[in-house]
């Protein structure tokens, strides 16, 4: 009994935990009330930590992969933006279509800056200079050698090369002159016969200047310069470019021009009565030139497209539309002057001045 009533006795005389819970409920609401919300802010402290955990360790990876993230998009901006700055002296109508295939196909944007045709090559070659220490093109692309090889003696270049190439020529007008009348040689030129009736450009610049200093070299200073003054008291039409003076020719206003294949042909294409003199030891061959600038901004795409402007096909397309006359210079069989460069420069300036004195009013 008792055992039982000792059971019993504390079954009765103390309530269990829960029923002790209920009744401090009921005794005081307000202390039940304060503890849920106790919890609640403690959830609600464990949810906002982990948020802030995330949030760090988020961070923390954006940290790491975010420079990595940049430089990859930078570098797909740079590609979409991959460009080459040339100057040209090739005729734009010859080069532009050159240029658009080259992006085309390889997907560089060619940016080009073209000579005017009264200062032919000059200009750019000037340019060239001026911006030697502070490079703002990537190509020279010249339509004749001697301007390239005057940069390239003063370390303009990175490297440069000839691609094909076309010819100086004595041109007539078939309407005006018969082929059995037409002087063969330079020298005839002065001759009173032709008084008024020739045409060219001024000696100063581009492939006239070139031709007239080569002869330089293949006369001699002062039987050139006696040819070169009785030339210019023979009253020639003095003119802004080759193709003026082909065009001079084509109308029947001159009836001998001396210009560059590609202007003679030019004229042919719109049907006029002109016609080259065959190629003579007085003769001049001139081949384009590309040259990459040294300290080029953009040298990768810069010898992209001195690589492609020498592909055979490349050169084949100018040699179609006529802008060159064939892919490579000729050897030894065609007579027509071989200047020795290197001499050629180091008296440049001195037959410069003479054209200067002698042609320029």
């Amino acid at each position: 009994m008792s055992l039982l009533t000792s059971a019993a006795t504390v079954s009765l005389g103390q309530p269990s935990e829960k029923k002790r819970n209920w009744r401090m409920s009921e005794e005081n609401p307000k202390s039940d009330k304060q503890a849920r919300l106790s919890d609640d802010l403690d959830r609600s402290r464990r949810f906002w930590v982990g948020c802030g955990m995330t949030i760090v360790v988020f961070g923390v990876m954006a940290g790491l992969f975010l420079p990595a993230i940049v430089r990859l998009k930078l570098n797909v901006a740079m590609h979409r933006r991959q460009e080459v700055l040339i100057y040209c002296s090739q005729d734009q109508v010859y080069a532009e279509p050159i240029l658009r295939e080259f992006e085309q196909q390889i997907g560089i944007k060619a940016f080009a800056a073209y000579d005017s045709e009264a200062v032919k090559t000059v200009g750019l070659a000037n340019r060239l200079l001026a911006e030697k220490d502070h490079p703002q093109c990537d190509l020279f692309w010249n339509n004749e050698e001697l301007r390239t090889r005057q940069l390239a003696a003063k370390g303009v270049f990175e490297k440069w090369a000839a691609v094909g190439y076309r010819s100086r020529r004595m041109a007539v007008n078939t309407n005006a002159l018969s082929l059995a009348a037409a002087p063969r040689s330079l020298t005839e030129l002065t001759n009173e016969a032709w008084r008024g009736k020739i045409a060219l450009a001024y000696p100063l610049f581009g492939t006239t200047a070139t031709h007239f200093l080569a002869l330089r070299q293949f006369w001699g200073d002062e039987r050139w310069q006696g040819w070169c003054r009785a030339l210019a008291a023979n009253r020639p039409f003095l003119v802004d470019g080759n193709s003026v003076a082909a065009r001079l020719v084509a109308k029947g206003e001159a009836w001998i021009g001396l210009t560059d294949s590609d202007d003679i042909a030019a004229e042919q294409r719109e049907g006029a009565p002109i016609l080259a003199l065959p190629l003579t030891e007085e003769s001049l061959l001139i081949p384009n030139t590309i040259a990459v600038v040294r300290g080029a901004r953009h040298a990768g795409t810069a010898e992209m497209l001195f690589e492609y402007l020498q592909r055979p096909e490349v050169v084949k397309k100018l040699v179609a539309a006529q802008a060159l006359e064939g892919l490579s210079l000729p050897g030894e069989t065609k007579a027509t002057l071989r200047p020795d460069w290197d001499k050629l420069l180091t008296g440049l300036d001195g037959g410069a001045q003479s054209l200067k004195e002698i042609f320029l009013r």
